[in-house]
């Protein structure tokens, strides 16, 4: 475990030790709630870390809403072949602008810090002479702070000989772990109860992703007592300072990308407002249609032009060409002619 994590283990620790300087200067070094504020504001140091993550995750999930049902007819088009429907996918996800492994960031990069504060809350003992960036004096410290004569680095469920070590019991540990327990799951209920508010109703038309999303609402905090039981009273803070951190964060960062969103719609709809638009009653015209005019338009001027000439001749004279050599028809003769072989 130090060997595979040791590139993240060591500056959690400094910052764990940085913030108990802190709260220690104000509260004394050995006062548990001053090792508690420094778990808090470990956590809060990362969360600040991975805010840009957070932000991109929430931009990219709106994208994906918003061509959901092209992937919902992509699934039920190449629902046979997996291959080609990944394919598809990707290159859909490419023309948005969306990478998928973005939203998954944030909660990846969580998991190497929750396990090295464990192992480093873990590796806080009696008879430990140092602790990565503590050394003894840190370690004594964090064993002799407690919160109400819970130990921080001890959980309910340990043996009791053990918890006789640190100078603590089983009941002082449920006192303090169990309403941190139950804290924490109600932060995590309504972190989730937001989630699944926000998600669109293209997103929650799949009734997989529905149920899904339903089921880890109720069983995600049911999880977090659960497991409250076997963790230290350490990591029991850190989980509830980060399911406050990620309540209030998603309502802010929601609230943000709302407001994007509607400036976005304000400047298409203001964009369509400016756009030039035909008269009433007048067809729009398009690129090709206007070129093929300009070339139509050539054919009547050129008859045009004819027809004047045409007209011009004769004001002057002068016959056409085609009918030079053909008779005038009189009437008056025609009539002369037919009465004069009726006498006849």
């Amino acid at each position: 475990m130090e060997s595979f994590f040791s590139f993240i283990l060591y500056p959690v620790s400094a910052i764990l030790w940085f913030w108990h300087k802190v709260f220690g200067a104000v509260l004394g070094p050995d006062n548990g709630f001053a090792w508690a504020l420094s778990v808090f504001f470990l956590v809060f140091s990362l969360r600040v870390v991975l805010l840009k993550p957070a932000i991109s995750q929430l931009r990219a999930g709106r994208k994906m809403a918003k061509f959901a049902p092209q992937i919902q007819k992509l699934r039920e088009k190449y629902k046979g072949d997996r291959q080609r429907m990944a394919q598809e996918m990707q290159k859909l996800q490419s023309e948005h602008g969306v990478n998928p492994l973005g939203g998954c960031l944030p909660a990846l990069l969580q998991i190497p810090v929750f396990l090295s504060l464990f192992h480093v809350l873990r590796n806080f003992t009696p008879t430990a002479q140092s602790n990565f960036v503590f050394d003894r004096a840190g370690v004594e410290s964090f064993v002799n702070a407690n919160i109400f004569g819970a130990k921080l680095s001890n959980w309910i469920t340990q043996p009791a000989d053990q918890l006789a070590l640190f100078g603590t019991d089983r009941t002082s540990m449920m006192i303090v772990g169990i309403p941190l327990m139950l804290i924490a799951s109600v932060a995590t209920f309504f972190t989730m109860r937001l989630s699944v508010k926000k998600q669109t109703d293209a997103a929650m038309a799949n009734p997989q992703s529905a149920m899904m999303a339903k089921f880890m609402m109720y069983i995600a905090p049911v999880g977090a007592i659960i497991s409250g039981w076997f963790l230290p009273i350490a990591v029991l803070l850190y989980w509830l300072a980060n399911n406050v951190w990620t309540l209030g964060q998603q309502h802010f960062l929601t609230k943000k990308i709302d407001r994007e969103q509607e400036r976005e719609k304000a400047k298409e709809i203001e964009a369509k407002k400016s756009a030039p638009r035909p008269k009433p009653g007048q067809k729009p015209v398009r690129p090709e249609a206007k070129a093929a005019d300009g070339e139509s338009e050539a054919e009547p001027a050129a008859a045009t032009a004819g027809g004047q000439q045409a007209t011009k001749s004769s004001s002057n004279g002068q016959r056409p060409a085609g009918k030079k050599n053909q008779p005038k028809n009189r009437p008056g003769k025609q009539a002369a002619s037919k009465k004069g072989k009726k006498r006849r």
